[in-house]
């Protein structure tokens, strides 16, 4: 068996050497781009002195719920029940498990890119008896070009950076040594765009024949943000 030796023992260099110095940067871009799409949240409810008619007014309000997304066709891009739950109420006053009420609800998200009509759907949709609106919470897809060109912005922001380091010493870059995301050496989230996001609720209760004025709602712009740690090389500077 071979010993090693004891420059193979020994790490490599952090800070380089006087003939190969090395510049340690880190790279930043901050986007602000418009949502992709937005999304919001669909509550209807019922309620009933039995669980049948409980059931069977939720499964109508669902229904209309549901048929009334679906018109507005490519605009909505995807739609999805989360949850159904149907939980009875007891008497406080009375002795023993007295059911009151049966409580029903069905949880729905849609998601939308058309933003033109998202007032109008959010508004027809508070309309409706015992439903719950909440959002829009608007995002960008996971697959979208701004996060490659929020990445690639801060890529040559580091290079930029360091190339004037060296600049500063006279001298000019001579090779990268690594480039990584922040906090990919020790396995930290990375990457995630920071995305700001505000929030309604409307509860509808429909009373009147006339329907409700479309809401003015406006796309609140998405922040992405990146970062990377690189490392160069450069020619010695004469100092």
């Amino acid at each position: 068996m071979t010993t090693p030796s004891t420059d193979d023992q020994q790490p490599p260099v952090p800070y380089g050497t006087p003939d190969a110095p090395r510049i340690a940067v880190r790279g930043e871009a901050r986007l602000e781009v418009d949502p992709e799409i937005a999304r919001i949240g669909i509550t209807v409810a019922a309620r009933g002195t039995d669980r049948r008619t409980a059931l069977d007014d939720l499964t109508r309000r669902n229904a209309a719920v549901l048929d009334l997304v679906k018109t507005y066709g490519e605009a909505v891009e995807r739609l999805e029940t989360g949850g159904f739950s149907i939980t009875p109420e007891l008497n406080p006053h009375a002795r023993g498990e007295r059911v009151r009420a049966y409580l029903g609800r069905v949880h729905i998200t849609a998601e939308l890119t058309d933003f033109t009509t998202l007032g109008e759907l959010t508004t027809r949709l508070a309309d409706l008896d015992l439903t719950r609106v909440d959002g829009p919470w608007w995002a960008l897809r996971p697959d979208s070009p701004v996060h490659r060109q929020a990445r690639q912005q801060a890529v040559r922001e580091a290079v930029q950076r360091a190339r004037e380091y060296a600049e500063a010493l006279g001298t000019t870059l001579a090779a990268l040594v690594e480039l990584a995301d922040i906090g990919a050496e020790n396995a930290e989230t990375y990457g995630t765009p920071q995305r700001r996001m505000r929030s309604m609720s409307l509860a509808g209760a429909a009373a009147e024949d006339t329907a409700a004025a479309p809401l003015d709602l406006e796309p609140q712009r998405q922040h992405v943000y990146a970062q990377v740690n690189a490392r160069f090389t450069m020619a010695p500077p004469i100092l």
